[in-house]
Formats: structure tokens, C-alpha cells, sequence
């Protein structure tokens, strides 16, 4: 049995087909692994709001998604980002099964409920189905996969990236969970923090040293970690090289966070 990676691609991670072009490069490089993608869009759903004179508003970091917002917010993460990381690896020898939470009910969503907060359609994972995964990989593909998910009535939810990431990584039985965002990964001061337990990590956030949305993405690590995935990697796209530096550890890439 291959081994499993599942890699985050973050809105503003990729900026340019370039990167695309060395991920499809990479992953080619890397025969005996099978690759799962997921991926967020939050630059360009904030865009496309704007443009339908859809109000934004976030509570405690948390995009609140009205009705009137949801098919807005699936169109653009489930058919044009979707589409276009599909496209971009499929143009170099990448073969892709495109698919959303919804499909095949692969991941299953409930309301996220925070505080008495009504956050609208925003939704947390309950339940990962992960054998539409097992198809595409057996098949030779890459899934690509939107985090729009659904509850068990059909109705659509805007899911966290990271959250969907990390639920699908632990139910898909992935060893590695990347998130590629647009830092190099956690920092003390100017230090590069290449390996903290999830102990290390709590302290530092405790201290103040992680912050603001890397909080967040360190819960979803620790989700991931407690989940039986055994690592969890925070870092940016560096070139062709990257996922080899990662899994060799020959040169550090970024942050790995680990039991």
C-alpha cells in the first residue's frame, strides 16, 4: 500500500501557474506516494462578494456565510479555484478527479456553533467517507478537493480548508499533512522553528509567539496529529525541491509538528 500525503494549498500559497507547473513536477518525482490536494480561495471569495454587493463579515476569524452567500462562496471554491489547480497539474501529466465535500458525501458537515455565535452556513466536519479518495487514487489520479461539504440534508457549508484538510487527512489515513501557506513556517523572533511537539506548540501560543491565523492552523494540526496522521508541515512553496526537502529532511523546509 502507497504511502498517503494530503497537501493544503492555501489562497495566496500559489500565486502563478510557475508554482503549479514545479508541484506537478514534483509530484511526478515522487512515484510511490499517492497525493491528496485540498484547497481554500478566501482572497477570492472576498473578491467575488464584493463584486455581488455581498456585505463581509468575520467573527473571531470566522467568515460568516449567509444564504444568500453560499452559492457564491461554492461557486468560486468548487468550479474556478477547483478548476484551475486541476487544470494547471493536468496540463503537466498530473491526472486529477475534481470533487467537492459534497461528492459522494465525502465529507460530511454540521453548523459550527461557537458562543452562541450564528455563523450562518459555515460548517464543521463530523464524518469523512473517504472511499470516492480511494477511487481516484486506485484510478491513478490526484483528488482535488474543494471543502464545500454538505450536513445530512443536503445542504451546502463553507468549511475551513485547514479543518477539512485535517479531517480528510485523518480519514483518508494519510502519514503527512502539508499546509502550504504564504510563510516560510512558525518563527520565534527571526528563528525558524523546523520541529515542535504539540506540547512546544501550545506554549508558545500561550506566550503570544503563535498568533493570529497560525492559531488556528495549529488546531487543525493538532487534530490532524491526535488523529493518528503523523506529521504535520507548515511551510511555503520553494521550488521544485520542496516536497523532496520536506520528506528527506535533508534541508529543512518550514515547520514540522509532531506528537
Amino acid at each position: 500500500m502507497k504511502t498517503k500525503i494530503l497537501l493544503k494549498i492555501g489562497g495566496r500559497a500559489f500565486d502563478d501557474t510557475r508554482s503549479y507547473d514545479e508541484l506537478a513536477g514534483s509530484i511526478n518525482k515522487i512515484p510511490d506516494v499517492d497525493f491528496i490536494i485540498v484547497h481554500g480561495g478566501g482572497a477570492e471569495i472576498s473578491e467575488a462578494l464584493k463584486a455581488a454587493n455581498r456585505p463581509t463579515r468575520f467573527i473571531d476569524g470566522i467568515r460568516v456565510t449567509e444564504k444568500q452567500d453560499i452559492e457564491i462562496v461554492e461557486q468560486v471554491l468548487s468550479e474556478t479555484v477547483n478548476g484551475r489547480i486541476a487544470s494547471c497539474l493536468e496540463i503537466n501529466h498530473v491526472p486529477c478527479t475534481r470533487m467537492s465535500g459534497k461528492t459522494e458525501h465525502l465529507l460530511v458537515a454540521e453548523p459550527i456553533q461557537r458562543q452562541g455565535h450564528d455563523y450562518g452556513f459555515v460548517g464543521q466536519i463530523k464524518k469523512v467517507n473517504p472511499d470516492i479518495i480511494e477511487k481516484s487514487l486506485r484510478a491513478g489520479n490526484v483528488p482535488v478537493v474543494s471543502p464545500i461539504s454538505a450536513d445530512e440534508q443536503g445542504n451546502s457549508y463553507n468549511v475551513n480548508a485547514d479543518s477539512a484538510a485535517s479531517a480528510l487527512a485523518v480519514g483518508a489515513g494519510c502519514t503527512d499533512l502539508v499546509f502550504f501557506t504564504d510563510v516560510t513556517g512558525v518563527k520565534s523572533g527571526e528563528n525558524l522553528l523546523t520541529s515542535l511537539t504539540i506540547h512546544e506548540a501550545r506554549q508558545l501560543i500561550s506566550q503570544g509567539i503563535i498568533k493570529d491565523g497560525m492559531v488556528a492552523k495549529m488546531e487543525s494540526a493538532f487534530d490532524a496529529l491526535k488523529g493518528h496522521v503523523k506529521r504535520v508541515h507548515i511551510t511555503c512553496w520553494q521550488g521544485v525541491e520542496t516536497l523532496q526537502n520536506i520528506f528527506s529532511q535533508n534541508s529543512p523546509s518550514g515547520t514540522t509538528i509532531h506528537i
